[in-house]
């Protein structure tokens, strides 16, 4: 039997199938509920076709909780950006009406016609590690908001004071030396003392899940860790979104990726470059984490900093200097653990182990760079391709940051 596609159009509540064979006949549609009975019936409705593969819009977003259950249960997903199926739309038919049904339509036939699909793989250690990241972001945000009420009441209650980098023991000191007689103040203190309650809790959750994420991080055998600004949470963030570093080329495809690499922005015979605003956020914000810390530090990214500087830089040219540099190291430690980690993983069978299998994890953005184009896994391969010495080109001069 012939292989067919299944692009999924997914949200919470439903998701919209559309099935194509590989010349984009439309062999079966659909829209099932996503509880269990819906999910059950929409398996069912094309459990005909045996080797099927399920293209999922957006499994990083809204279609990662579909795309973790079918991965589960043994399915072959792989991952269509946005991006691709909103192009596939608009050079259809239909006056690129967006429907949930043509969404669908268009997943589906990006999977057909576009080869280097982002393969997914259910990694449950890389799962857990990015849901604890993403729980610690989200009380960190808190955290900033209670700080905000807290300095607010505080600053109301001893008028024109306001201390720097609160922590929970310095509002807890202040709050005790205020006495109000009025009303109004005593509700300030009183609402002031939540706020600080609140913040301690926040404190020794995040404390916590720092604990854990570090020790799942040395569990991985990964050592992020060394390089200089890189803590536990950088590390835990790097590796639940990068999961299998084979998905990039080289380092310029990485710094692409994180949002490092320049944009030639030439025009005759004037050559420059600006800042590129795409890639990996996240990513992108972890790296400058790591670069304000070697400049706090006596690192030698302190001193490149420096250096940079010193040739006539602007502070923030030299920062991105130093923030693609720190990318490049990043990509080299990830390879250096996916060379150490191939050796078990041979052993492991099909399937592989994260770092070295063909299949990326389902975490993070799609790069654009290609994996495998089988969807169905086999004996384990090697996914690191020998080093070999590479010529320079001038575009990847251009992406390097100057000396």
């Amino acid at each position: 039997m012939a292989k067919v596609f299944i692009g999924v159009d997914p949200h919470k509540l439903s998701a919209t199938i559309e099935v194509v064979d590989d010349h984009e006949t439309v062999l079966a549609t659909g829209r099932f509920a996503t509880d269990r009975a819906g999910y059950a019936a929409m398996r069912k409705h094309v459990a005909a076709y045996r080797e099927r593969v399920w293209a999922v819009e957006g499994s990083n977003g809204a279609g990662r909780p579909l795309a973790q259950r079918l991965l589960a249960d043994g399915e072959d997903v792989v991952d269509v950006p946005a991006k691709l199926s909103a192009r596939a739309r608009l050079f259809d038919t239909g006056h690129n009406r967006k429907t949930e049904a043509h969404d669908a339509h268009a997943v589906a036939v990006v999977a057909v016609r576009t080869r280097g699909l982002r393969v997914l793989t259910y990694d449950v250690e890389l799962e857990a590690l990015r849901m604890l990241v993403a729980r610690r972001e989200e009380l960190s945000r808190v955290r900033v908001q209670t700080l905000n009420r807290l300095q607010r009441l505080l600053s109301e209650l001893i008028p024109g004071k306001r201390k720097k980098d609160l922590t929970a023991l310095q509002a807890k000191r202040i709050l005790a030396s205020v006495r109000p007689r009025d009303l109004a103040g005593k509700t300030r203190k009183r609402l002031a003392a939540e706020q600080l309650t609140e913040l301690v809790g926040i404190d020794t959750k995040i404390k916590a899940l720092s604990k854990e994420l570090k020790a799942m991080v040395k569990a991985s055998g990964s050592r992020l860790m060394d390089l200089a600004g890189v803590g536990p949470i950088v590390a835990a963030r790097t590796l639940a979104d990068v999961g299998d570093v084979a998905r990039f080329a080289d380092r310029n495809r990485f710094a692409s990726w994180t949002g490092t690499a320049p944009i030639a922005a030439s025009s005759g015979e004037i050559v420059r470059h600006r800042l590129s605003r795409a890639g990996n956020r996240r990513m992108n914000h972890m790296i400058h984490i790591a670069a304000t810390t070697q400049i706090r530090l006596n690192t030698p990214g302190r001193a490149y900093y420096l250096r940079k500087i010193a040739a006539g830089k602007t502070k923030a040219e030299a920062m991105r200097c130093l923030k693609r540099r720190i990318s490049d190291a990043l990509y080299r430690q990830l390879l250096a653990d996916a060379q150490a980690a191939a050796p078990a993983a041979a052993e492991t069978g099909p399937g592989g182990h994260r770092g070295a299998s063909h299949k990326s994890s389902a975490a993070g953005s799609h790069p654009h760079t290609g994996t495998s184009d089988q969807p169905l896994p086999g004996p384990t391969p090697k996914t690191l391709p020998a080093p070999t010495p590479a010529r320079k080109t001038n575009a990847s001069r251009d992406l390097e940051p100057a000396s």
